[in-house]
């Protein structure tokens, strides 16, 4: 008999994380930073308004940023209290001082 598990939402692949520069650009200042608002974001990333919501629902959708949201206004932040970031900050700072 097969058995079909259901993986969690927030369950990815680490390649689907780090498959796009953009992503990682984005990671990188929120790492730096509490919160930005998306304008924030693209301004810092150099990325254009499209490409970088699309990254950002990506990477709200599997767990590695929150997104609150003020009438119009989207404020992202990392979720420092996921195991995942706290792996890819070690990683980060590890690899600065290189």
């Amino acid at each position: 008999m097969l058995s079909l598990k259901k993986e969690p939402k927030n369950r990815c692949k680490i390649e689907q994380v780090f498959a796009s520069k953009g992503r990682v650009k984005i990671i990188k200042i929120l790492l730096e930073e509490e919160e930005l608002n998306i304008s924030e974001i693209v301004d810092r990333c150099r990325l254009n308004h499209k490409s970088t919501l699309k990254h950002l629902k990506f990477l709200t959708k599997i767990g590695i940023l929150q997104e609150k949201i003020y009438g119009r206004i989207r404020i992202y932040r990392i979720r420092f209290e996921d195991y995942r970031v706290k792996a890819i900050k070690d990683m980060f700072d590890i690899w600065k001082t290189f």
